[in-house]
């Protein structure tokens, strides 16, 4: 009988390796730092794909629950330049090969999976250390204390559980996004809805962005991305959202005011969002009694990949464990053997759309991208 298992962090990944553990009967705990489900929203629009996220969520058993989630029609994409002119229109066509789903009600869907008091809310890690060979204590805000037999690390980006098998630490890749959202678009913001469309739109050019996605009831989640230092960052002041809405927008001056409209007219106060990576190829030498999944393991920027990649994280996680049930080292070694592989790719590739999205060539670069 395998061990229990201990995970630190209720995201896609962690819930997802919870979720597939209790499908073979493995004992698991989860230790999540948020007071509930409920304690911040859970971000936008997930496309969720074929090759890792879907298999992920047949391993679980979710699959049939998850098509009930899907947003109808937001696979369509298209392509914009700064004067608004659609140079790219792919239509939703319907097969589901990456399908659309809200991220908090994913989140929902593994959490409503597990046997209740599964995930123990409000347990905020303070730090971690290893005690004998695969035996590590956890410490929480409150002063409390767990010890752990096999423990995994799905708590992100500034993952405390890393320390105990690698030094790597997040570094900044001179991309920053910043986070808006416009309500009742169709009747408020026409414009910029009709800009945006059916799914997700990408408004280019090189060293920034402009990107959003229609969501559930005629929100527009939208997205600035901009090449700029961490110091530009800090000359703006969020505390006050208008006035930061109005300094960022000078940075897209000439462009046309349906895409810019997506900054000025923000519903919600704009959220920056620095984007931070683990050096490509990240990886560690096998630590016992401890493993890591989703973005503590192989944190990347952002190319659609990272949910999914997660997701994978804790199925495959989990069936490596369920296949080694007298020999935990083994189910580790061999889950991380794989994990290393995946994951260098998904990295090298998430690198080159940021400058296929951002570089000289932008935006007609991504269309290339779309249309090869």
């Amino acid at each position: 009988m395998t061990a229990p298992v201990t995970i630190v962090g209720a995201g896609l990944g962690g819930l997802t390796l919870a979720r597939v553990l209790h499908v073979h009967g493995i004992p698991v705990t989860v230790y999540e730092g948020e007071a509930s489900p409920t304690a911040r929203a859970q971000g936008g629009m997930l496309d969720i794909h074929e090759a890792d996220g879907q298999v992920a969520l047949r391993a679980a058993g979710l699959y049939d629950e998850f098509l009930g989630l899907i947003h109808e029609g937001g696979e369509a994409t298209r392509v914009l330049d700064m004067h608004g002119t659609v140079l790219y229109d792919e239509p939703d066509d319907g097969e589901g090969r990456r399908p659309e789903v809200p991220r908090g009600r994913l989140r929902q869907l593994l959490l409503d999976s597990l046997p209740a008091g599964t995930v123990h809310w409000g347990h905020k890690i303070t730090g971690v250390r290893a005690l004998d060979p695969g035996q590590h204590e956890l410490t929480f805000a409150d002063g409390s204390t767990v010890t752990t037999g096999l423990l995994v690390g799905a708590d992100g980006a500034w993952s405390k559980v890393r320390a105990l098998v690698s030094a790597a630490k997040p570094e900044y890749t001179g991309t920053t996004y910043v986070e808006m959202y416009l309500h009742d678009s169709d009747e408020r913001h026409p414009a910029s809805a009709q800009a945006v469309g059916g799914g997700g739109m990408f408004a280019l050019a090189p060293g920034k962005g402009i990107t959003a996605h229609r969501e559930p009831a005629g929100v527009l989640h939208a997205y600035v991305q901009i090449i700029k230092p961490l110091e530009w960052l800090d000359g703006i002041d969020f505390t006050d959202p208008a006035a930061a809405a109005a300094q960022i927008v000078t940075e897209f001056d000439g462009w046309a005011p349906e895409l810019t409209a997506l900054i000025t007219a923000t519903d919600t106060p704009p959220v920056p969002r620095p984007i931070h990576t683990l050096p490509a190829g990240h990886r560690w030498d096998r630590v016992p009694g401890v493993t890591l999944v989703g973005d503590a393991a192989h944190l990347i920027a952002p190319s659609g990949e990272g949910a999914n990649i997660a997701m994978l994280d804790g199925a495959e996680l989990a069936l490596a464990l369920a296949a080694h049930p007298d020999d935990v080292e083994a189910a580790l070694t061999a889950y991380e053997t794989a994990l290393f592989l995946r994951t260098a790719g998904a990295a090298a590739d998430a690198v080159e759309l940021n400058v296929i999205m951002f570089g000289d060539s932008s935006p007609h670069s991504l269309v290339e991208m779309f249309t090869a």
